[in-house]
C-alpha cells in the first residue's frame, strides 16, 4: 500500500505504475500455473504484429485498446492471459522506409560493402529515386534490420505509456529467426503436399517496384480513360467494330469475344477477323463473362489488359502474345505473328514507350490507316493498382510461387467457408465480408515477391551441364537447417564452388509475400513445432482481434494456413474494430495525410483519457476524431481524476468494509451496483467492452454526484448510528468500481487501489455480484437521487447557495413509491440542509414547495 497524495493527480502515473509493473512481472504469462491448470486456464490472444515502418498512428491506439481491455478483463477473471506482442517488419514498406530514410536503393548486382556508411540519416530530405545511391543486397537488408530495431523501440515505448497490458517477454520479430524457420517450414510443408507450386503465368505487376502483387493487395481507383472505336476486318472486306480503353494493346490481341446469346455476333463465332496497322488473324470467341451493354458488346481480348482477359486467356486455351515488360515499357521482341512488313514496322515504333506513348502512337496509326472510328469518348473507370502503389498494374508473364487457397479447389473452398460460419465474429455482421471473399477468389494465392527483405524462399535449382537452369526440380532445404538464405547459403548436396556453374546450382532469389509469415503469427507465437507443450496451452487462441480492412488478407490467410496445417480454425473468437475517421468522416490514412500521431496525446490528456475515448466505441464501428477537439479524451481525463478524488474522498472516513450494511438508501445503492456488474461482466463475456464501459461509468456519477452527497453527512457524524453502515458501503462500492475500471483506465485506478489494498488491482479478482448482493431495492437510490436533483434545482431557481438551510419542503412522489423515498428520508433532509422534510402522493418525483429559512439579520 502507499500513502494517500494530499493532491491527486494523473501525471506522473504511466512511468511509475509502467515500471512497477515491469519488474514485478504484473502481465506475465505464468506457464507454470497455465501448465497445471490445462488450456480451460489459459486466454490466448494472437495479437496483431503492427508494420514497423515510419510511426504508429491514432487508429493503432484505437483498435489496441479495444484489445487490451479484453485482456486484462480475462485477466482478472482467473484465465492465465498469453498475451504477445509481434512487430512485422518485412516487406515493402519497410524497403520504401530504408530508401527514403538513407537515401539508398538495393542493386543485388553489387558487391558488399563492409565499410559501407549510408548518404542520410533520416534527415527529413525529399530523396528522389534517381539520387538514392544504388547498393548490394546484403548492405540493403543491414539497413532494413537497423532501422526496424529503431522504430520497434519507439513502438514499444508508446504501447507502454498506452498501458498495454502485453507480456514483452513474449516478443517477436516477423524478421527474426524463428519467425523465418516457421514460414519456411510451412512453405516446405506445403510444397511437400502439393500445395505450393510454381507456374509461369499472367502476374499483376507493379512496374514502380518491380513486384508481383497478389489479389488481397488490389485497389480499384477511378481514373480517367478513354473509349476508342476500332475496326477489325472481316474476310468479307466488312469491319466489326469494339471499343477499348487500351488501344495499344493491340499488338497483343488474340481473339475478339462476345457473349454467346447476342444474336448481333452468333454468326462470326468460329471465323476470324484481321487486326488493323499489324494484320494478324485472331478468332471471334464466345464466352459468357461478354457483356453485351457494354461498349460495342464485343471486346477484343489481349495479353494481358486486365484480370477478365486473364480468365479468359486461360478458359479459351489462347496464345501468350504479352508486349509489356517489368518496367511497364513495350519490349522490343516483336510477336511472331506479326509478319507483314508493315506491322513489324508499325511495332517497332512502339519498342522501349510507356504504355502511355504506346498509346498515343498506335492511336496515331490507326487514324492514320482509317480504322480509328469515330472521335474518342472521355470515360471515368475502375483501374486496379497495388495498394501501396501509385501507378496502374499491369499484366506481365513471370514465373511465381503459388499456394492453393480454394480458388480451384472446391473442397478446400468449402472448408474455409465452415470454418468462417464457426468462428464468432465480433460484431457478427462482419462475418459477411470472410464469406464474400471466399466465395470470390478467383486464383490461387501469390507469394513469392521479388523484393530484398522478406523471408527467403527455401529452394534451390539445379543447373545442367549446358547451364540451363532447372526451374522444374526444385532443391528444397533441409528442416534442421532452417532457417536459410538460398542467396548466400549453399544447397543440400553441393558445395559453394558450384554456384551459378553447369552442374551446379543456383538459389532462390524472390522472397515470400510478407502475409505468407504474418499468416503464420499463431505458430510464431505459439511455439508450434518447437514448443509443444506452449503450442497444447495456447491453440487454437480464444481471440483474433483485427481491423476490418485486413480481413481479406491477414484473417483469411491465417485461416488458410491452419487448415492447410492442421485442418482446424486457428481462433474461436475475432474482433473486428472500426476505422477512425477525421471530422469530415473520412478515413484516416498515411496516404491522405489526415493521420494523427498519438504520442503528444498520450502525453497531453494522459494514457487513461485516450484508452477511454477508445474504449468508447464499439467493435466494427468507425469513430471520428478531430485532434483539435476532443471531446471524448477530454470526458476521459474528467473521469479518471474523478476516479482518484472519490478514491481520496471515501478513504478519508474512517471505518472499514467489513461491516454490516443497514440502511436502506445503501442496500439500494448496492443493490443497483450488483445489477451493474451483471451487465458490464455480460457484456465483456460479449466483447462489448464500450456498453460495459458506458454501464459502469453511468453508475459512477450517479454515485459520485447523488450517492456520495447524500450519505457524506451521516458517513462524517461520529455519533450517528448509520454511520458505519454508509462507511461500509462506500468502501464495497469503491472496491468494485476500480476492479470495474480497471481495463479501461489502468492507471487511475492501479493509483487508487494501491492506496488500501496490497498488490496489483490488475491481478485481482473481477468483481461479483455475490460480493455486492444485497435485498435493497434499486428505486431508493433512483427516486432520492431524483428527489435531490429537484431540491438543488429548486435552490438553483432562488439564485442561494446549496449550502442555504431549509426550513420545509415537500417531496411528491406516486403513491406507491413513497414508502421507497421515505426511507432515506434522514439523509435527503441532511444534505439539503432541510429542517422539516414532508412527502405526498402526485404523478412524478419532485418538489412541491419548498421553504427557505429566513436569513438572520447581522
Amino acid at each position: 500500500m502507499t500513502a494517500v497524495p494530499e493532491k491527486p493527480a494523473l501525471e506522473g502515473l504511466e512511468d511509475r505504475w509502467g515500471s512497477a509493473w515491469e519488474q514485478s512481472g504484473t502481465y506475465r504469462f505464468d506457464r507454470d500455473a497455465a501448465a497445471h491448470g490445462g488450456r480451460p486456464c489459459v486466454y490466448s490472444i494472437d495479437t496483431p504484429p503492427p508494420t514497423a515502418s515510419g510511426s504508429l498512428h491514432i487508429g493503432h491506439v484505437f483498435s489496441y485498446t479495444h484489445t487490451d481491455v479484453i485482456a486484462r478483463y480475462q485477466r482478472m477473471m482467473g484465465k492465465q492471459v498469453f498475451y504477445p506482442m509481434g512487430w512485422d517488419d518485412n516487406g515493402l514498406p519497410t524497403e520504401r522506409r530504408v530508401q527514403n530514410y538513407y537515401g539508398v536503393r538495393c542493386d543485388p548486382s553489387l558487391p558488399y560493402d563492409p565499410d559501407f556508411v549510408p548518404p542520410h540519416n533520416g534527415d527529413g530530405k525529399s530523396i528522389k529515386a534517381a539520387d538514392q545511391q544504388p547498393i548490394s543486397r546484403r548492405n540493403f537488408i543491414e539497413l532494413c534490420e537497423k532501422l526496424t530495431v529503431e522504430d520497434e523501440k519507439q513502438f514499444e515505448d508508446v504501447w507502454r505509456r498506452l498501458g498495454l497490458s502485453v507480456d514483452w517477454t513474449q516478443s517477436y520479430r516477423t524478421i527474426g529467426d524463428e519467425s523465418l524457420a516457421v514460414s519456411q517450414k510451412a512453405f516446405l510443408n506445403s510444397l511437400e503436399r502439393g500445395e505450393a507450386y510454381q507456374a509461369m503465368a499472367p502476374t499483376l505487376w507493379d512496374i514502380t517496384f518491380r513486384t508481383a502483387v497478389a489479389q488481397a493487395e488490389l485497389e480499384d481507383k477511378d481514373q480517367p480513360g478513354t473509349y476508342h472505336r476500332i475496326a477489325f476486318h472481316k474476310p468479307d472486306g466488312g469491319t466489326i467494330e469494339i471499343e477499348t480503353t487500351r488501344p495499344e494493346l493491340l499488338p497483343a490481341c488474340v481473339a475478339l469475344v462476345a457473349h454467346p446469346d447476342d444474336e448481333r455476333y452468333q454468326e462470326y463465332f468460329g471465323t476470324s477477323v484481321t487486326t488493323p496497322v499489324f494484320g494478324v488473324e485472331v478468332p471471334v470467341l464466345a464466352h459468357h463473362l461478354a457483356q453485351p451493354d457494354k461498349g460495342a458488346g464485343i471486346a477484343m481480348i489481349c495479353t494481358f489488359g486486365d484480370i477478365t482477359d486473364v480468365v479468359w486467356w486461360r478458359e479459351l486455351d489462347l496464345p501468350n502474345r504479352a508486349i509489356i515488360g517489368f518496367d511497364g515499357r513495350i519490349i522490343a521482341e516483336t510477336p511472331d505473328v506479326i509478319t507483314s512488313p508493315a506491322g513489324r514496322e508499325a511495332y517497332a515504333e512502339l519498342v522501349g514507350k510507356t504504355v502511355f506513348s504506346a498509346k498515343k502512337e498506335v492511336v496515331r496509326q490507326l487514324t492514320e490507316a482509317g480504322d480509328l472510328v469515330g472521335e474518342p469518348r472521355p470515360i471515368t473507370h475502375p483501374v486496379k493498382f497495388f495498394e501501396k502503389g501509385d501507378k496502374p498494374l499491369e499484366i506481365v508473364s513471370t514465373r511465381q510461387w503459388y499456394i492453393a487457397n480454394g480458388a480451384r479447389d472446391e473442397a478446400l473452398r468449402a472448408r474455409l467457408r465452415e470454418l468462417g460460419t464457426e468462428l464468432n465474429w465480433h460484431p457478427d455482421f462482419m462475418r459477411v465480408r470472410y464469406e464474400n471473399w471466399v466465395g470470390g477468389l478467383t486464383g490461387d494465392w501469390l507469394v513469392s515477391r521479388q523484393r530484398f527483405f522478406g523471408v527467403p524462399i527455401p529452394l534451390w535449382y539445379p543447373v545442367d551441364a549446358d547451364g540451363n537452369t532447372d526451374f522444374d526440380s526444385p532443391i528444397a532445404a533441409n528442416a534442421s537447417a532452417l532457417p536459410v538464405d538460398p542467396s548466400s547459403d549453399t544447397a543440400p548436396g553441393y558445395d559453394e564452388s558450384q554456384r551459378g556453374v553447369p552442374g551446379g546450382f543456383v538459389g532462390e532469389l524472390d522472397v515470400l509475400d510478407t502475409w505468407a509469415t504474418s499468416s503464420l503469427t499463431p505458430q510464431i507465437a505459439g511455439g508450434w513445432e518447437r514448443d509443444s507443450e506452449l503450442w497444447s496451452l495456447v491453440h487454437p487462441y480464444d481471440l483474433r482481434p483485427q481491423g476490418q480492412d485486413i480481413i481479406r488478407t491477414w484473417l483469411f490467410s491465417t485461416m488458410l494456413r491452419s487448415v492447410l496445417e492442421d485442418n482446424v480454425s486457428p481462433w474461436t473468437n475475432a474482433s473486428i474494430s472500426g476505422f477512425i475517421v477525421d471530422p469530415d468522416r473520412k478515413k484516416m490514412s498515411k496516404s491522405k495525410g489526415n493521420v494523427v500521431t498519438p504520442a503528444d496525446m498520450l502525453v497531453k490528456h494522459g494514457s487513461d483519457a485516450v484508452r477511454y475515448w477508445a474504449a468508447s466505441s464499439r467493435l466494427g464501428t468507425d469513430a471520428a476524431f478531430d485532434p483539435q477537439n476532443p471531446t471524448q479524451i477530454k470526458i476521459g481525463r474528467r473521469l479518471a481524476i474523478k476516479i482518484l478524488n472519490a478514491s481520496k474522498f471515501i478513504l478519508g472516513f474512517e471505518g472499514t468494509d467489513a461491516a454490516d450494511v443497514t440502511e436502506p438508501l445503501d442496500l439500494s445503492m448496492l443493490a443497483t451496483l450488483e445489477r451493474v456488474v451483471s451487465e458490464a461482466t455480460t457484456a465483456l463475456s460479449a466483447y462489448d467492452h464500450a456498453r460495459a464501459l458506458e454501464v459502469t461509468e453511468s453508475f459512477f456519477w450517479t454515485f459520485c454526484d447523488d450517492y456520495l452527497e447524500l450519505v457524506k453527512e451521516r458517513a462524517y457524524d461520529a455519533n450517528n448510528s448509520a454511520r458505519s453502515s454508509a462507511v461500509s458501503a462506500l468502501r464495497q462500492a469503491l472496491h468494485t468500481l476500480l476492479r470495474l475500471f480497471a481495463p479501461f483506465v489502468p492507471f487511475a485506478t492501479e493509483e487508487a487501489w494501491s492506496w488500501w489494498n496490497d498488490g496489483s488491482v490488475h491481478q485481482a479478482s473481477w468483481p461479483t455480484t455475490e460480493e455486492v448482493a444485497s435485498d435493497g431495492d434499486e428505486r431508493v437510490l433512483a427516486l432520492t437521487s431524483s428527489a435531490l436533483i429537484g431540491i438543488r434545482r429548486a435552490k438553483t431557481d432562488a439564485k442561494v447557495s446549496q449550502k442555504v438551510p431549509v426550513e420545509h419542503a415537500t417531496v411528491t412522489c406516486p403513491a406507491d413509491q413513497i414508502d421507497a423515498v421515505k426511507s432515506a428520508a434522514p439523509d435527503l433532509a441532511a444534505v439539503g440542509r432541510i429542517a422539516n422534510l414532508a412527502f405526498t402522493a402526485g404523478d412524478e418525483i419532485g418538489v412541491a414547495d419548498i421553504q427557505l429559512a429566513p436569513v438572520p439579520e447581522a
